[in-house]
């Protein structure tokens, strides 16, 4: 500040995460785009929140303090879906934990109150995104009130929130008051009256006893997410409205495109003397679009980015692969270029009428809309420039791809597995059930056996010895121990061995949380078998690693349990058979928490 001449910020940036200066990084990006715009921005990286000096260290901002938990929710961050404490965090140097508390949203908004009394508080992020309404917690096993009301902040900007953040910061900076902000699109307020057009939510009091009433709130909510043509929402907490202002308008491609041109440095923040995980993964990695159509039941993507794929254009993203190759540290290999799902690049509604009324949750299931442009043209000439560039020997998509496409991108596909693949393809059927696809809306087993088959012959013909990396959930709604065993022989008569899967965890917002909760789908009313016991979710994640001797014991458990010990101990404990290829690499399936 000294350097710059500044006497004082105009906006104060408290987020979960260390600092690093990375378009993948939230709040590098956010603060960034602020200081394009004339703003003076200074980030307070993983404060101490019992501290109020270490909130003071760059003084009082003139204008708000925007708070964030960091890049994932900070208890699915800090626990286990077994609620134990885990211990490591990629987003802190030395991957140690402990450095953000639980409920960091909260903890953060009362420390800035606490420095700064009166300073206009602005809550953001995936933490605040994901709990903007009323929302089983399942670390309290309890449904939660609103953040907004819990934490006491002024706004709430929920998603990506660079429009509604500019126009926050440009209305407080006219000298307009933090509670008369109230139409902005992407934010949550407080209010004793409804708007004319808003929707009414069973209120906090009600969702909170009543799993119908959590159902009727859910359902309601999810038909108005479409940023085209949703209303705002409105649930009585109390006396006040928390009420819901429709999405925000999907960024365009120049929109996208600036945001990627601003001047970051691509790497962590010299006072750090450790590496940080989270930084390792992505330093040379690029994001080619944002947005996921999928609607997957477990996933947060589309409740927090939108289902609307935003796609950058060629010519930024060739330009950021010109810099990255300036990186100190690059040498020659982009480790991923992609988004939440790689190859919905360039993906969109072709008929824009038909967008401005839809109220699907997800363009792919129960079937692929008639309205969705597949074609894989845009990705694959996208890809070919970039491995065209001298700076580049390696090109790799290291994101996950969605294999059910695949049939509608043929040359994406080739091109995929001749140059794109550095030995392991990242693919996420979740379940080989239909009975538990149907619920986590995936496709179901014949999909991804078929993509296996042509997987495996195309990587053969070329020469490679590659494999997939299926990442598998166990103990998801909709899941007994007899669908898992369904899924241990599917991995064994299809040569699948993975060593590590996703124990679901029931986190804020999504269809499947809700459905855990309330042990039914809230829009066909249908119940939903829940594997609540520590017991089967123990049994289902056995049944997943069948192939290692440690999980003997429990497999033979779960068979018992499921009386399936006649027609499935033989076959799922027997001798293994020869893979059709030779053998395959031993597989790692591990995301970090939370999934996607």
């Amino acid at each position: 500040m000294t350097a710059r001449g500044w006497a004082e910020l105009d906006v104060l940036f408290i987020s979960g995460d260390a600092y690093v200066d990375h378009p993948s990084f939230g709040a590098a990006l956010l603060a960034r785009l602020l200081e394009a715009e004339g703003y003076r921005v200074g980030i307070l990286a993983q404060p101490d929140w019992r501290d109020p000096a270490a909130l003071r260290v760059m003084g009082r901002p003139r204008l708000c303090a925007a708070i964030s938990a960091g890049a994932m929710d900070s208890m699915v961050n800090r626990y286990t879906a077994a609620r134990k404490v885990r211990n490591d965090d990629a987003y802190t140097p030395g991957g140690r934990p402990g450095a953000r508390p639980d409920r960091a949203t909260i903890a953060y908004t009362a420390a800035v109150k606490g420095a700064f009394k009166g300073l206009p508080t602005l809550i953001g992020g995936i933490e605040a995104s994901l709990r903007r309404l009323a929302h089983y917690d399942y670390w309290d096993d309890r449904v939660r009130r609103s953040l907004l009301v819990d934490s006491k902040a002024d706004l709430l900007l929920f998603g990506m929130a660079e429009r509604s953040l500019l126009e926050v910061i440009r209305r407080l900076a006219a000298g307009e008051p933090v509670d008369r902000i109230r139409e902005v699109r992407g934010t949550v307020y407080l209010a004793r009256e409804a708007a004319a057009d808003a929707v009414v939510l069973p209120a906090f009091e009600s969702v909170a006893a009543d799993a119908e009433a959590y159902n009727t709130a859910f359902r309601l909510a999810a038909n108005e997410t479409s940023p085209f043509h949703g209303r705002p929402l409105v649930q009585l907490h109390g006396e006040r409205l928390v009420t819901v202002n429709p999405p925000a308008l999907p960024l365009t491609a120049p929109e996208l495109d600036r945001l990627y041109a601003l001047p970051f440095c691509r790497l962590p923040h010299p006072c750090y003397n450790e590496p940080i995980p989270a930084y390792e993964q992505i330093k040379f990695s690029i994001t080619s679009h944002r947005g996921c159509c999928g609607g997957c039941a477990f996933c947060a993507i589309t409740h927090h980015q939108g289902k609307t794929i935003q796609s950058r254009s060629p010519d930024s993203i060739r330009a950021e692969v010109d810099r990255l190759t300036r990186h100190p540290e690059f040498r020659g290999t982009v480790t991923d270029v992609g988004g939440p799902t790689a190859n919905m690049y360039g993906l969109a509604c072709a008929e824009p009428a038909a967008q401005a009324a839809c109220r699907r949750q997800s363009c792919l299931y129960p079937e692929l809309c008639p309205h969705l442009r597949t074609s894989d043209r845009d990705a694959v000439h996208l890809l070919r420039d970039l491995r065209r560039h001298p700076a580049v020997k390696h090109l790799f998509v290291a994101s996950g791809v969605r294999f059910d496409l695949l049939e509608q991108q043929p040359d994406y596909f080739a091109d995929l597995l001749a140059h794109h693949v550095g030995g392991l393809l990242k693919v996420a059927p979740e379940t080989v059930s239909g009975n538990v696809a149907r619920v986590m809306r995936k496709p179901g087993p014949a999909a991804f056996a078929s993509f296996l088959e042509a997987f495996r012959a195309r990587s053969a013909a070329l020469g490679r010895r590659q494999a997939v990396i299926p990442y598998f959930i166990s103990g998801h709604p909709g899941c007994t121990l007899s669908d898992m065993v369904e899924v241990a022989l599917f991995l064994k008569r299809h040569y699948l061995k993975v060593e590590q899967v996703q124990e679901f965890t029931p986190t804020p917002g999504s269809l499947a949380t809700c459905i855990w909760h309330t042990g039914r789908d809230p829009f066909t009313g249908e119940s939903v078998y829940v594997p609540r016991s520590a017991r089967e979710r123990r049994l289902q994640k056995a049944l997943l690693l069948w192939h290692l001797p440690e999980q003997q014991a429990e497999v033979r458990a779960a068979l018992k349990a499921c009386g399936r010990e006649d027609d499935a101990a033989a076959e799922l404990l027997g001798a293994p058979s020869r893979p059709p290829c030779g053998p395959q690499p031993r597989l790692r399936s591990r995301r970090g928490p939370g999934g996607k």
